[in-house]
């Protein structure tokens, strides 16, 4: 089995997706997938075919606050998806389905 990652940005500010995102993955600070939330705020395939392992996920979100916005993960086999809420003064993530 392979690891896969999706994601999604919300401003919760407007309470829209964030479409034009930069996203990067890296694994020990080498990017290794990156992309563009599209109109609907996602990425539905950041990454695939990866092998299990502790990497890092990188957003540039829409937040006069928040410029970058970095997250280590431990990535175990199958599908993972991580998205980002993000507000001009605050954000989130959580492990989605």
């Amino acid at each position: 089995m392979s690891v896969t990652i999706s994601t999604h940005v919300l401003d919760t500010g407007t309470g829209k997706p964030a479409s034009g995102v930069r996203v990067e993955l890296a694994q020990q600070r080498a990017v290794v997938a990156s992309g563009e939330t599209d109109a609907d705020g996602r990425i539905p395939e950041l990454a695939r075919d990866l092998e299990p392992g502790r990497y890092e996920l990188v957003f540039w979100p829409p937040s006069p606050f928040f410029t970058k916005v970095e997250f280590e993960v431990e990535l175990g086999d199958g599908h993972h998806h991580i998205p980002l809420l993000v507000s001009p003064y605050g954000c989130a993530s959580y492990r989605g389905s």
